[in-house]
């Protein structure tokens, strides 16, 4: 295992890593566009050979920069299976808490009918989009950058760092001021619920997988094939796409914090 003071762990190594996979990303993208593709499938497209450069160079950095044999079990995706599959189950099960939730209030509001539309190709879809988002975006933030961060500035510094990129990554700066402001708060509450998620789980990233996942996949399932969301529902209630930065998500989000209290 890496000591904090390991000279190989620098802040510029941890700047230019995902720096240098975003680039790739675009790169492959802005060729695609070049070459014709349709644009609604050139970030799908683009994405492969991104998530798969993350999944070959990580654990080469773990080995060099973090003097670490195992990578993937200090990256939480290896272990044994039992606890995988509690960890996952607990994840999955949070999310689905988390969208009742959400889905009882705009219904109480008033903002939702029950229609639904389910099919097998929407359930698929909805799969994997919140596997393939869930486990290449808890792998990059709650595995290699909360495991990085801790080294550079130490376990708790770290938490709170790894959430607050997590909200600025993911957030749309065109948004109106208290829109923008709800939606930084609501996923910096996000990143802190992932990040003691795999506290909780004892390193193993798999629950963290499966709230992110199931939120990303559920969230889908909901809108695509279940309700309908009144398209003039209130920005407090609803947030900008969805109740991440509104009233409902920074609510749920809160009471999932407060059972994680203790791993605080």
């Amino acid at each position: 295992m890496a000591d904090p003071a390991d000279p190989s762990v620098r802040w510029w190594g941890t700047l230019l890593y995902p720096a240098a996979l975003v680039g790739l990303f675009l790169g492959i993208q802005l060729l695609l566009g070049r070459l014709g593709v349709a644009s609604e499938l050139q970030a799908s497209l683009a994405a492969l050979p991104a998530v798969a450069a993350l999944l070959i160079s990580l654990p080469v950095r773990l080995q060099r920069c973090w003097a670490e044999a195992h990578p993937w079990q200090r990256l939480g995706v290896q272990g044994p299976w039992p606890a995988v599959l509690r960890a996952l189950l607990r994840g999955l099960i949070k999310a689905l808490v988390l969208l009742i939730l959400v889905a009882a209030g705009l219904a109480v509001a008033g903002q939702l009918s029950w229609e639904p539309r389910l099919s097998a190709s929407l359930l698929l879809n909805s799969l994997v989009l919140g596997l393939g988002v869930g486990f290449a975006e808890e792998l990059l933030f709650r595995g290699w950058l909360l495991g990085e961060l801790t080294l550079l500035i130490g376990r708790q510094r770290a938490l709170w760092l790894q959430a607050g990129l997590f909200s600025l990554v993911h957030t749309r700066f065109h948004l109106p001021p208290l829109l923008l402001v709800g939606l930084l708060g609501g996923l910096l509450l996000l990143g802190l619920a992932l990040g003691l998620q795999r506290r909780a789980d004892g390193g193993l990233l798999w629950g963290a997988i499966g709230l992110h996942g199931g939120l990303v996949g559920g969230w889908f399932v909901l809108q695509q094939g279940l309700v309908q969301i009144n398209p003039m529902a209130p920005a407090w209630l609803m947030g900008p796409d969805n109740p991440i930065g509104a009233a409902l998500g920074w609510l749920g989000l809160a009471l999932l914090l407060l059972v994680r209290r203790r791993w605080w």
